[in-house]
């Protein structure tokens, strides 16, 4: 086994081919720590996943008291305690008024593909087979399965597949930072009349289902759009007869502050992806949820959602899962995540006195910090000089894990970075990451 943890010495494809890897032995709380002895706070959750915290042991001997008496079964022939009470525990958190049905898989992308094929075959067996369009916003991020990443916003990635990729139609994601309206004033955009323009566009009876992130991801760093902007987009769905896909894999499991992101706005969706935190990072797992009136159209025409994969309704995923839930309870920590965000953003601004600090923004512990080569305009660094990348690279350096994006200024430029740390960071904790980032914006912009 070679010791280099590069590509080509090692014997890993790795997901970049061109820099060395720190080898990760462990983790505890909010840190990890490498072979060499090096601690690392893990600022943004590995990928806005470890919401409970490295190592807890309850969760990890959950899993193992799982692998011990079945770890996979084939979910066409059997079902487990585990998928079942998984269910339970995730449809009895969805808003009232519906009764939800929980479908599993391993990947947030996994869930949004099937969340948009559940809403085409829903039309299908309603006879509405004309429904075919979705209706997604740029920017935004649903996921690199084909259908996930037709309907999302990574230019450079789209820009390699499009051949293969569905015709999607896109609208502008609120982004109050970037807007003409500045988040203040009233806007097609901001508002959400940007959906209905576009509905009217491609012809209402061939609109399925428009899919939107409540809370900006990675793509607007934590974009917070108007507080009566997800209640003007369900009016619209209704108007038209649109399915509203909430892509909470990101902003759910309490990132925000609240169970779902989408209860900041009082909405309820038609179908929600979930993923990332549901399960701690402990073991791969997501899910797709959808009331009762939609599933019942499935039962009674096909019997079944036309997709499939190896792994869904995963018994020792969903373990990881029921352990991870149960942890987040006893422990307060969706309240406790409200509680830290708060402290996590009074911190924050404080960079705003840097001079390459354009904005900072987001909910909970989920936070966007855009980094821009003139604040007055807005105006991005050249993408050629990879800031958001040396700001990466400059953390790692000084023991903090960011989680960057490119392209959201324009579609090609435009640099920032998110932090997403676990519901168990301190106040002291917090004060090291904000010492940690502030040192690196200045080294990656040469300050």
């Amino acid at each position: 086994m070679s010791a280099a943890h590069r590509y080509p010495e090692s014997d890993v494809f790795y997901r970049d081919l061109t820099r060395s890897f720190p080898n990760v032995v462990r983790g505890e709380g909010i840190y990890l720590y490498d072979s060499a002895g090096r601690q690392y706070l893990d600022a943004c959750g590995g990928a806005y996943v470890a919401n409970v915290g490295h190592g807890v042991r309850e969760i990890a001997d959950a899993i193992g008291e799982q692998a011990a008496r079945v770890s996979y079964i084939n979910g066409t022939a059997f079902t487990s305690e585990p998928v079942e009470e998984m269910a339970t525990l995730l449809t009895s958190r969805m808003p009232r008024g519906d009764v939800w049905k929980a479908y599993f898989l391993c990947s947030g992308s996994e869930a949004v593909e099937a969340a948009l094929k559940l809403a085409r075959q829903y039309w299908v067996l309603r006879g509405k087979t004309e429904k075919d369009v979705i209706v997604a916003r740029t920017p935004g991020y649903h996921g690199n399965t084909m259908l996930a990443l037709a309907a999302s916003a990574r230019g450079h990635y789209k820009k390699l597949y499009q051949p293969w990729l569905a015709d999607v139609e896109m609208i502008a994601a609120p982004y109050p930072y970037r807007c003409a309206c500045d988040g203040k004033t009233p806007c097609e955009v901001c508002d959400g009349d940007a959906l209905e323009r576009a509905i009217l566009r491609r012809g209402p009876h061939r609109v399925a289902a428009f899919i939107a992130e409540p809370v900006g991801g990675s793509s607007t760093g934590a974009s917070v759009p108007k507080p009566s902007y997800h209640a003007k987009i369900r009016s619209i769905c209704d108007k038209y007869d649109v399915l509203y896909v909430a892509d909470e894999v990101l902003s759910g499991a309490g990132r925000t502050g609240t169970w779902l992101a989408m209860e900041h706005f009082g909405v309820t969706p038609d179908i929600v992806t979930m993923g990332k935190g549901i399960s701690g990072g402990y073991a791969p797992l997501s899910a797709v949820l959808a009331p009762k009136r939609i599933i019942d159209v499935i039962a009674q025409g096909a019997g079944a959602l036309k997709h499939a994969q190896t792994f869904s309704h995963f018994a020792l995923g969903c373990a990881a899962g029921v352990a991870a839930i149960r942890y987040i309870e006893k422990n307060g920590l969706v309240q406790r995540c409200a509680e830290m965000g708060n402290v996590l953003h009074k911190q924050l601004e404080a960079l705003k006195e840097l001079p390459v600090v354009g904005d900072v923004r987001g909910m909970g512990l989920l936070a966007g910090i855009e980094i821009v080569a003139d604040k007055a305009g807005k105006k991005p660094f050249p993408r050629a000089q990879k800031v958001a990348e040396k700001l990466v690279s400059e953390a790692q350096d000084r023991g903090l894990v960011l989680w960057s994006n490119i392209g959201h200024a324009d579609g090609e430029n435009g640099d920032l970075v998110t932090v997403a740390p676990a519901f168990v960071i301190t106040e002291a904790q917090i004060d090291e990451l904000i010492h940690k980032l502030r040192e690196s914006i200045v080294a990656a912009t040469q300050l």
